[in-house]
């Protein structure tokens, strides 16, 4: 047997398995995936006080009275999931689905109050979640149920396919090949596969204490601050790359298209600064709804 045909019989060998984990992913995602949502849970978790961690563990103790023992909830890591476990008993959670995302056309002008009414919209959760969590008046279950949304909710929007559109819901109509992956698409990508090899270099954990500096680095803003920072990746990356273009919004789009390894390499930075950010966003926001005393009303817009 030639060394050509070994070489075949060695690629095909790995193009099966990868295709058989891939099989076992979701063709259509409206979340980031499993790994990145609980990776940014571990960040938050080194990140925020102990104090805060001794409340949150606290508020844990309801998680019988949500009714939900199909999916657990006795952790940071679990509550980081638990809004795409719930929602798969679709008569009880399905009118949660829209609040995942808030795509946004990438070729007009970015409206931070555009397809989200009545606040079904990730951004609009986060800031909302976040509102019940800090009320102490509440019962425990209702705050620990609104930990989990909000956690969940703030990862989602740092995922920039959750907010970047080219009429194509978010990437989930692109069939996209992932290097020698065949017929992914472009959402699942940037949900699943890139975002674990981003975040699983052991050389460089993200999971780690970060520094003040970092932290003020990588900190700040408003969740719709952070929806409209996704939205600037798919615009000015995700769809450029995955495309060859860099005009994107000259015409529609190829249905089908693949990304290369160096297309991979360039995203992967991208998509590990993002669970970066959400991980210390998530740590900010417990921070602050844990601390004494009502937030700040918000401001009228």
């Amino acid at each position: 047997m030639g060394h050509r045909t070994i070489r075949e019989r060695r690629r095909g060998i790995i193009v099966a398995s990868l295709l058989a984990l891939v099989m076992m992913m979701p063709v259509e995602a409206h979340a980031w995936g499993f790994y990145a949502h609980r990776t940014t849970a571990d960040i938050a978790e080194v990140n925020v006080s102990p104090e805060t961690r001794a409340k949150i563990e606290a508020l844990m103790k309801s998680e019988a009275l949500l009714g939900t023992p199909e999916c657990d909830l006795a952790t940071l890591q679990d509550a980081s999931v638990w809004p795409d476990c719930v929602r798969r008993a679709r008569w009880r959670w399905g009118y949660t689905a829209a609040w995942h995302y808030r795509t946004a056309p990438i070729c007009e002008a970015y409206n931070p109050r555009a397809n989200c009414s009545g606040g079904n919209c990730v951004t609009a959760q986060v800031e909302r979640n976040h509102r019940i969590l800090a009320d102490e008046s509440l019962p425990d279950h209702i705050r620990l149920e609104a930990l989990a949304f909000m956690v969940h909710f703030a990862g989602d929007v740092h995922m920039p396919l959750h907010s970047g559109d080219k009429d194509d819901r978010g990437g989930n109509d692109r069939e996209t090949d992932y290097g020698i992956v065949p017929s992914l698409n472009l959402h699942w990508i940037w949900d699943g596969p890139l975002a674990e090899r981003a975040i699983s270099d052991p050389a460089d954990p993200v999971v780690r204490r970060y520094s003040g500096a970092e932290r003020s680095d990588l900190g700040g803003g408003s969740a719709a601050d952070w929806g409209q920072e996704s939205w600037s990746i798919s615009r000015s990356f995700i769809y450029p790359t995955a495309f060859d273009t860099e005009n994107v919004c000259a015409g529609e789009l190829p249905r089908k298209t693949a990304l290369s390894q160096d297309d991979i390499v360039k995203g992967v930075p991208i998509a590990k600064r993002r669970v970066q950010q959400a991980g210390v966003r998530i740590a900010d926001l417990l921070e602050s709804a844990f601390a004494p005393g009502p937030l700040p009303e918000p401001e009228r817009r």
